[in-house]
């Protein structure tokens, strides 16, 4: 699928965004390992969900369509848990798609069930690393096997009679930190997570609304066996995540104003706003709760004048998965944009440093390749291309930001990825754009 988008004057009216990627998949987990029926409101239904909703049926869960309590249209999920010990062994390979945090979570539930599981994926999934989860995995006494000593897959565990270790992570990751806690539940004494740097907490949120006890200290998360998790019910903000595509393009198209409802303001997420309110961005955050441990509001966005920054050390964790979109605005700021520290982005879905580099460079941008990050040079008109996604869906969707700011169409080639994480976007796009 290609996705063609005509340049837009302005981007005006309210908006809401799909339910955050990432607790969708932590609520399926932890509520499917509860003692229960849970139900789960605004659960992302894109690609990479359904498959961990999927994983987890073959598993013995059962996992419907329903309505939230005190509704009466079924847009919810029904998830009955069976207790962490109710996961049978499934009868078939589980297919995890292009979804990384679901292998990688899932892997950290497997080695702690005794029985046997083989999981694979896409084409991106076989070329994702994974002895970053693998080895610690090890180590607590599962047995794990798969090409090239387990790092990629198809990967085989068999679970089991795990025992507690004290682990420093080599890189600040949610999903190695999340694996590890997952595993921890099921392991003999405490185990002991250190991050060399603070990542996503949805795991620890979650963990603590379903009353689940670890402890926290710095960076290093604490946590021992637990065998029995209450059931509650979960309502998931919307996607920071989705929506920083909206805020960045909001902030680069003059005249607009724009205000995206209902969007998840965990502090480990926001560094997008922090970082579009550096490069001086008029944002406005409005309405600010907590509801299951996760704190959303209302953010107000209108067009304003963006300066290039440095950007490099702790924030990067907190903008990982918004770097491309960024890269997008540093391209429409004045002045020079540098990002550092961000290795991580080579083994995303792509390798967006790459990518970023490449498809930027065909609308016209001057931006240098480094090891780590990249160097933006702003004050770019952009100019109609034809662009590819390289299957990424946070590429898809950056590119497309930059065609709402571009002279002329820009087209995006391979959009079906974006599925993956924001079903309905090119609707969204185009009933906004003006």
């Amino acid at each position: 699928m290609r996705l063609e988008i005509s340049p837009s004057k302005k981007l005006t009216g309210e908006i809401g965004v799909p339910g955050d990627k990432s607790i969708s998949h932590r609520a399926i987990m932890t509520a499917s390992l509860s003692d229960g029926e849970c139900y789960i409101k605004n659960l992302l239904g894109s690609e990479d969900c359904l498959r961990t909703v999927e994983c987890f049926r073959a598993m013995g869960i059962e996992i419907e369509k329903a309505s939230f309590p005190g509704e009466t249209t079924k847009t919810s999920f029904a998830v009955k848990g069976k207790g962490p010990d109710g996961l049978c062994a499934p009868k078939d390979i589980l297919y995890v798609g292009n979804s990384g945090t679901t292998i990688r979570l899932l892997l950290g539930i497997l080695s702690g069930r005794a029985f046997h599981a083989t999981l694979t994926g896409d084409e991106s999934i076989k070329k994702r690393p994974m002895l970053r989860v693998v080895e610690p995995l090890r180590l607590m006494g599962a047995s794990i096997h798969g090409r090239e000593n387990g790092n990629f897959v198809p990967i085989e565990i068999k679970g089991g009679g795990l025992k507690a270790v004290s682990y420093d992570l080599p890189v600040a990751s949610a999903q190695i930190k999340s694996c590890l806690m997952y595993a921890a539940l099921s392991a003999e004494g405490i185990t002991a997570i250190k991050e060399p740097a603070a990542s996503r907490d949805h795991t620890e949120r979650m963990f603590e609304y379903f009353d689940i006890p670890f402890r926290k200290d710095g960076n290093t998360v604490s946590i021992g066996k637990f065998s029995s998790i209450r059931a509650k019910n979960l309502d998931i903000p919307g996607d920071i995540s989705s929506a920083a595509f909206f805020m960045a393009a909001a902030s680069v198209i003059p005249e607009s104003r724009l205000l995206i409802r209902n969007v998840g303001l965990n502090p480990s997420r926001t560094g997008i706003i922090d970082v579009l309110l550096e490069m001086g961005a008029d944002i406005e955050v409005q309405n600010e709760t907590v509801i299951c441990a996760e704190p959303r509001g209302d953010i107000l966005i209108k067009s304003g004048k963006l300066n290039g920054i440095e950007l490099s050390g702790g924030i990067i964790p907190r903008i990982i998965d918004e770097i491309p979109v960024i890269a997008v605005a540093a391209a429409k700021a004045s002045g020079t944009t540098t990002i550092r520290d961000a290795k991580e982005l080579r083994v995303k879905e792509s390798d967006r440093i790459r990518t970023v580099a490449s498809e930027l460079q065909k609308l016209g941008v001057k931006v240098e390749e480094l090891e780590d990050g990249l160097i933006i040079h702003g004050g770019s008109k952009f100019k109609g291309a034809i662009c590819d996604s390289h299957g990424d869906h946070r590429i898809a969707m950056a590119l497309a930001v930059a065609g709402l700011a571009a002279e002329d169409e820009v087209v995006i080639e391979d959009t079906d990825c974006i599925e993956t994480s924001f079903p309905g976007f090119e609707k969204v796009v185009k009933g906004l754009a003006s």
